[in-house]
């Protein structure tokens, strides 16, 4: 059990800064099998951007490429945002073995299968919460069909690899979606949120609570009650919640609720309205599946009523779902720095709850997590798994960076105009100080030649789980896992020239990169 206070202190949480000290030792011991000699190992970051299943199943691609190529052992951080953070979370919860969790991801998508009432089991449990939100609905119900996974394992059971420094200390992004004029406005950093391990809170206020009593009730600093720790599949749900914030969808959950109460209660349904939005269609076939399975449940005989949820439990849950979609609430929990005197902005210690949201909404990659100081990054391999333009999170870095004199490469807006046309697999950005960045677009002329269009369209960020046959997997991972591949020597050059620049007194050197 962590900490019942909050932390609030400069500079990394002492945890984590135990936890990458001892991931060194495995780093330097990387590099020497990469024939690379240091004497201090570099710090190196993995970011993966958004991008729903994509980003989801590439960002795996990508971790197994690593692991084979050698390269993952040399890693200090993994960081994540949206979709990626579905791949992140895991290769902790298999242990980093990546060839089990290649073929658990291609078992997965073989059967096609998805545990409906277990999942609406965990929706209407989660109803009963005071903090219940759509983030909970889109978390049990949708994440977990998009991904055929419903984890019940908890951040904090990373702990033991990450503390032993077997696998890269894990950062997982959100935003705090009720400063979002603030992020609009200035591009605050106090919008962003991190999940660990170890804790959960705002890296640019030093202000963490325990990753176990995240959602706990605190008041003056202290918790006033605890609540469980929330599993995987609610904080993928978090993570992941970019999809979530639209209109269209929100008329859609509304209105199949009210459907779903109308067949609950034996109405016939009314007619399906001709004019909706097709391409959303797949809320309105889920919400009308979930009905049909649930009332089949509750006519069976002999069933468990606890675990298959009444019928009054399953009214309330559509009830308390509909006002939330009204309202157009998501990523609801307690403010663990309410009331809190060592705060000094009132609008963080005056609210009494957050909400929390997928970080995609300010920047698709979590760049503001890795960037600051205290963390020493001194390369960071950007993983871009976008439908669109590839330098849109470089453009929107840039940008935060400017505005926080923060060391971050400049980039000529037309340049990054040119490099949209026509993206190449790897592009090197140096600057004066700061950071070197690899990024690496998903989609490139080197790897999809002049179908970069047709993979798009393929991969679309709105496309269905039901979509994504075990060819269509399999195409995606082999393409992830080529952009790595034939960028390692670029990859290992970087890491050299980073040990080498950063401990000048016995720079790196290398046998050969040939």
């Amino acid at each position: 059990m962590g900490s019942s206070e909050v932390s609030i202190i400069p500079g990394l949480q002492k945890e984590e800064k135990a936890a990458v000290e001892r991931r060194r030792l495995h780093v330097l011991k990387a590099l020497k099998k990469l024939r690379i000699e240091a004497d201090e190992a570099p710090v190196v970051a993995v970011l993966g951007s958004g991008g729903g299943l994509r980003a989801h199943i590439a960002c795996l691609g990508v971790l197994s490429e690593m692991k084979e190529q050698g390269l993952l052992d040399a890693v200090t951080y993994l960081a994540g945002v949206s979709g990626s953070t579905w791949a992140i979370s895991s290769l902790y919860t298999n242990d980093g073995d990546m060839e089990a969790l290649e073929a658990d991801l291609k078992h997965r998508f073989t059967r096609q299968e998805w545990d409906l009432a277990k999942s609406l089991q965990k929706t209407i449990q989660a109803a009963r919460s005071e903090n219940y939100s759509l983030t909970d609905f889109w978390a049990y119900m949708v994440i977990s069909k998009q991904t055929r996974e419903l984890p019940e394992s908890h951040l904090s059971n990373m702990k033991k690899p990450v503390e032993e420094g077997t696998l890269p200390y894990p950062i997982f992004a959100a935003i705090d979606n009720d400063l979002q004029p603030s992020w609009q406005e200035a591009r605050a950093p106090e919008t962003w949120f991190e999940f660990t391990p170890h804790h959960a809170g705002f890296s640019a206020l030093g202000a963490f609570v325990s990753i176990t009593h995240f959602g706990s009730k605190f008041k003056k600093g202290r918790l006033v009650r605890t609540h469980p720790e929330r599993d995987l599949t609610f904080l993928r749900g978090l993570w992941g919640s970019a999809l979530g914030n639209t209109e269209v969808i929100r008329e859609y959950i509304f209105a199949r609720l009210l459907r779903l109460q109308e067949s609950s209660q034996g109405e016939h349904p009314p007619p399906e309205d001709e004019g909706g939005e097709p391409e959303h269609t797949w809320l309105t076939e889920m919400l009308e599946n979930w009905t049909r399975t649930s009332l089949e449940k509750q006519e069976q005989p002999h069933e468990d009523p606890e675990r298959k949820g009444s019928l009054s439990n399953l009214m309330d849950f559509v009830k308390k779902t509909g006002i939330c979609a009204s309202k157009w609430e998501w990523g609801t929990t307690h403010n663990f720095l309410y009331k809190h005197g060592g705060i000094r902005d009132k609008i963080m210690s005056s609210r009494k709850h957050l909400h929390l949201v997928d970080a995609g909404l300010a920047i698709n990659t979590p760049f503001p997590l890795v960037l600051p100081p205290t963390r020493e990054v001194h390369l960071i391999l950007s993983f871009d798994f976008s439908a669109g333009d590839p330098f849109e999170t470089i453009r929107a870095t840039t940008d935060y960076c400017r505005r926080h004199k923060i060391p971050f490469p400049q980039v000529e807006e037309a340049e990054l105009d040119l490099w949209s046309k026509a993206p190449a697999s790897c592009y090197i950005l140096k600057g004066e100080t700061g950071p070197v960045v690899m990024h690496f677009p998903l989609f490139n002329i080197d790897a999809c030649g002049g179908d970069i269009e047709a993979w798009s369209d393929t991969y679309d960020t709105f496309k269905l789980a039901d979509t994504y046959t075990l060819d269509v997997v399999v195409l995606l991972l082999a393409l992830a896992k080529k952009n790595v591949r034939e960028n390692k020597k670029k990859i290992l050059r970087e890491l050299m020239n980073v040990a080498g620049l950063y401990y000048p007194k016995d720079s790196a050197r290398s046998c050969c990169l040939a």
